[in-house]
């Protein structure tokens, strides 16, 4: 499993508008040079955002995106999973491909399956209001 730059980029998206801590809509011009990514690019992963239920956009004079739900309820995996295909290690445990005929007899599919559990629970973990904490240096204390 790979995140690709979609995923990561709409995690630097969610951080950004989160930490703005406001209720305004922020433009995506603002969004895009803040972050140093591709406007275009980004209007494809916040299309995204905002059909996962995790941004609200506005057009016109004074429009932009903004959160809908706080970042403590903005949850990495979920939002991993909008953005990525999949998080699944191996193709036979993407749910959007066919099951694999030899899934019974597959000596390996236990450890992918395990690996894929581990995977989810570890992103289940995280919010976007633990990602913006990350990088406080609150926990970084050095003598």
């Amino acid at each position: 499993m790979m995140v690709s730059t979609r995923g990561h980029y709409a995690l630097q998206v969610m951080i950004a508008l989160a930490e703005q801590r406001t209720s305004r809509f922020i433009p995506l011009k603002e969004i895009a040079a803040q972050q140093d990514i591709s406007e275009k690019y980004l209007e494809s992963i916040v299309k995204l955002l905002v059909q996962g239920g995790f941004l609200e956009g506005l057009r016109g004079k004074g429009g932009g995106y903004r959160l809908l739900r706080a970042p403590e309820n903005c949850n990495v995996r979920e939002i991993l999973q909008l953005t990525e295909e999949t998080l699944a290690p191996v193709s036979c445990l993407n749910e959007r491909v066919r099951p694999c005929p030899r899934a019974a007899a597959c000596k390996t599919l236990p450890m992918w399956k395990g690996l894929y559990a581990l995977i989810n629970e570890y992103f289940d973990g995280f919010t976007v209001a633990d990602l913006m904490d990350a990088g406080s240096g609150a926990d970084n204390y050095v003598i």
